[in-house]
């Protein structure tokens, strides 16, 4: 089984699964699946009743079963019941659930979307030449990594925006100061924790792309912490709703973003499993 691996969310909740290389198929925890669908306090039992019930009705579907090891909330690996993606749909069908049909219609979902597409490049960019490549810390870095993520999906794929933008509110450094200000950010020092939250802090503010902002400047600060600190985030350790909200805080109070990120801090740099966990998480901030 290979070590590829993918958390996707439904309704906010994690689905974790696993690449299987020599079948080619990815395989779901049913765990995650019975979670997301029953919001159950015990998911385990209630999948244990569910099998025990489905076995004594001499439902097959049990033995498509396959127990493999995926990570949990503790960092460790527990083995889990999975599914097939092909099988995935007729477990769901066993689970009473007013959420069935909208969690089938999020399962089916295409990836051949700009997302989508830009998220298998962001797996890819572990395993290729490039990311050694990447000049960390600086304004072309940033370019390097957005021109990799969003290339042939967006015109401006790497490019620096010419136009003003603003988010709920909340106006981007301006346009035509923006070289300026990438020179300031690109010159500021990175010898410290702090010092290295305060330029991913004004780099945000600069916001330098017209899209696809979030996702660059996280693999960017990463790269900044394995090479001055030789550490890395944990991104699933830090949840959607506190990211966002630090976040647009930071201009004013960088706190709250400092404490997650320095909670969040893990020596597992090199670690394949780390870095396509951290890609999902922060795909899944971009999520409206």
């Amino acid at each position: 089984m290979s070590d590829k691996i993918s958390i996707r969310f439904f309704d906010d909740r994690e689905v974790r699964a696993v690449w299987d290389e020599e079948n080619s198929k990815w395989w779901f925890s049913v765990l995650d699946i019975v979670a997301a669908l029953t919001e159950s306090a015990n998911p385990r039992k209630y999948w244990s009743v569910l099998k025990t019930r489905l076995k004594k009705e001499g439902n097959q579907l049990t033995t498509k079963c396959r127990q493999l090891k995926l990570v949990a909330s503790d960092g460790k690996k527990y083995a889990t019941d999975c599914f097939s993606q092909d099988d995935v749909m007729e477990v769901v069908k066993t689970i009473p659930s007013k959420k069935s049909m909208p969690f089938l219609d999020w399962f089916t979902y295409s990836d051949n979307t700009i997302d989508g597409q830009s998220k298998k490049k962001a797996y890819a960019l572990f395993a290729s030449s490039l990311i050694d490549e990447i000049e960390v810390g600086t304004t072309k870095g940033l370019q390097q990594i957005h021109a990799y993520l969003f290339g042939g999906l967006y015109d401006f794929a790497g490019q620096i925006r010419q136009k003003n933008i603003s988010k709920d509110g909340f106006r981007f450094a301006m346009a035509k100061f923006l070289d300026n200000t990438l020179k300031q950010i690109e010159s500021m020092p990175e010898d410290s924790f702090e010092q290295i939250a305060d330029k991913y802090i004004e780099m945000n503010i600069a916001h330098p792309f017209m899209e696809g902002n979030g996702r660059s400047t996280r693999i960017w600060l990463d790269l900044i912490f394995k090479k001055r600190l030789k550490k890395c985030v944990d991104w699933s350790q830090i949840g959607k709703n506190d990211y966002m909200n630090a976040m647009k805080q930071s201009p004013k109070d960088s706190a709250k973003i400092k404490k997650l990120l320095k909670n969040a801090f893990t020596e597992e740099i090199n670690s394949r499993e780390m870095f396509m966990k951290g890609i999902d998480y922060s795909y899944y901030y971009e999520e409206n």
